[in-house]
């Protein structure tokens, strides 16, 4: 593979650690004969369009990654996202007032003081918690890799921490509880990445800004314990894919690029494949997700919360992205009352899924542990009905799904399976007329539609354009239909 790579003194330059892994330094250009041993590492075409301020901490490389660990992460396509912590206990509700907003920040809404909110600690005992049940029924919903929240906002760990008293140690349950989950799901086959906030309302340095020399002094204590509690988590738990950072948008952490860089530098110098989100970046000028060049930090692209890209946003191709997702409007840990706000369906979660796939991206789908270590009602029954539509489509569309570059049409969505090359698409929306219209690239004719076990008829719209005829039987439920073209 060719390695192009602008530098120019002042710039931005690349350093190899272990012969595997890209950071940027700020010192002086790279020698022509070095690039071969990164191309072959990780896999990237280093070449951006748009350099013109000159950055220590921006982006690392340009491009996707192409290592086998990076492919793996776009093939699973659908990850499992998991928050639970001590904001299970309450479950949204206080002193008897039940509060709309995200359990998870139940604390901020209910003004409740730092050291009766800690107090939790001495509740949470998970005793009904199964990790080998709870991969199981991933398993068996389709999800190939899962996300759980180590450590929320609130600053408590799930792990027993040598950095905090304030872990599932110290704890009524006691045992190391993260050991159990990634025990069970890396033995079920799904692949484990740890959430990690970086706000932490807990620790007596976290700062929410940096106005003088005690802020900085106390943030940079802070920092230490954070990339300590990282490395921590890298050498406890091996098996971890990736990190999924949270809680970086508060001043303290966007005026200090260099903290968010070291960070990264640390985690990548232990685990030169470890995947890691752009939430946790922020550049030299406070720049978030992207640097100020407009390039992407991170290895994907994080932003897409409870929302998702415009359906003819081409633009998102060309990057990594993952969205995560509610089942509720915005409930991410336990709440009491789902009633409060309209409530997903299995098929609503689908065409999420789907449609995320059909822009290249990977989807989380959100579930909220009650305090005891189950699951609601709810939760299972919509893992259930995804679960089946997974096991008959999941293979085809889902699965090394990835943009088709074909014409969106109000009827569903294209899919391209990077595995077999073959094109498909998604129906959710089943016109009256059941025919569906298909507008193919330039030079492209259609040859043959697949439908189950029939080839269906069709018939020239326009120059470009068919109609496909569906039969008078469709199922009750979003279909696939196979695209040959010649």
């Amino acid at each position: 593979m060719d390695f192009k790579i602008k530098t120019r003194l002042g710039g931005f330059f690349i350093v190899i650690l272990n012969f595997n892994m890209v950071i940027s330094c700020g010192l002086k250009p790279l020698k022509v004969n070095e690039p071969k041993t990164v191309t072959d590492a990780v896999g990237i075409e280093m070449s951006s369009t748009n350099d013109s301020i000159t950055l220590k901490y921006g982006a690392q490389y340009i491009g996707k990654r192409q290592d086998a660990e990076m492919k793996k992460f776009r093939a699973n396509r659908l990850g499992q996202f998991i928050h639970w912590g001590l904001y299970s206990i309450p479950g949204g509700e206080w002193n008897g007032t039940t509060y709309l907003g995200a359990a998870e920040w139940l604390a901020n809404f209910a003004k409740i003081p730092n050291a009766t909110w800690d107090s939790l600690q001495y509740q949470f005992n998970p005793n009904k918690f199964n990790a080998v049940q709870w991969a199981k029924m991933a398993k068996a919903s389709g999800f190939k890799y899962v996300t759980i929240t180590t450590k929320h906002h609130e600053g408590f760990c799930l792990w027993p921490s040598e950095f905090t008293e304030f872990d599932i140690e110290n704890t009524p349950y006691k045992k190391d509880l993260l050991k159990e989950f990634v025990d069970a799901y890396t033995e079920a086959g799904i692949d484990v990445y740890f959430y990690y906030s970086i706000l932490d309302w807990h620790h007596k340095d976290w700062r929410y800004d940096i106005k003088n020399q005690a802020d900085s002094l106390a943030f940079s204590k802070y920092f230490e314990f954070a990339k300590n509690q990282l490395l921590e988590l890298q050498q406890k738990y091996p098996e971890v894919k990736g990190f999924w950072f949270d809680g970086t948008w508060d001043a303290s952490w966007k005026k200090n690029g260099k903290y968010s860089y070291d960070i990264q530098k640390a985690l990548k110098e232990v685990n030169p494949n470890v995947i890691v989100n752009s939430r946790l970046r922020a550049d030299d000028f406070g720049s978030r997700h992207f640097d100020s060049n407009g390039n992407l930090m991170g290895d994907y692209q994080s932003g897409y919360e409870r929302y998702l890209p415009a359906k003819n946003d081409t633009l998102i191709t060309k990057i990594d992205w993952e969205a995560c997702m509610t089942i509720p409007v915005n409930q991410w840990g336990y709440h009491k009352d789902w009633s409060l706000s309209h409530v997903k369906s299995a098929n609503e979660i689908l065409e999420l899924i789907v449609k995320t796939v059909s822009l290249g991206g990977n989807f989380l789908l959100n579930y909220g542990p009650k305090g005891d270590g189950t699951f609601r009602n709810e939760e299972l029954e919509i893992s259930n009905s995804i679960g089946n539509w997974m096991s008959k489509y999941a293979d085809k569309v889902i699965y090394y799904g990835d943009y088709a570059n074909l014409k969106p049409q109000d009827w569903g969505y294209y899919v391209k399976n990077t595995n077999s090359g073959k094109f498909y698409g998604v129906v959710f929306n089943l016109p009256l007329s059941k025919l569906l219209k298909i507008e193919l690239p330039n030079g492209k004719k259609l040859k043959v539609v697949n439908f189950e076990t029939e080839k269906l008829e069709y018939h020239h719209h326009d120059k470009m354009g068919y109609f496909i005829s569906l039969p008078e039987n469709t199922p009750n439920e979003p279909f696939i239909f196979e695209i040959l073209m010649e």
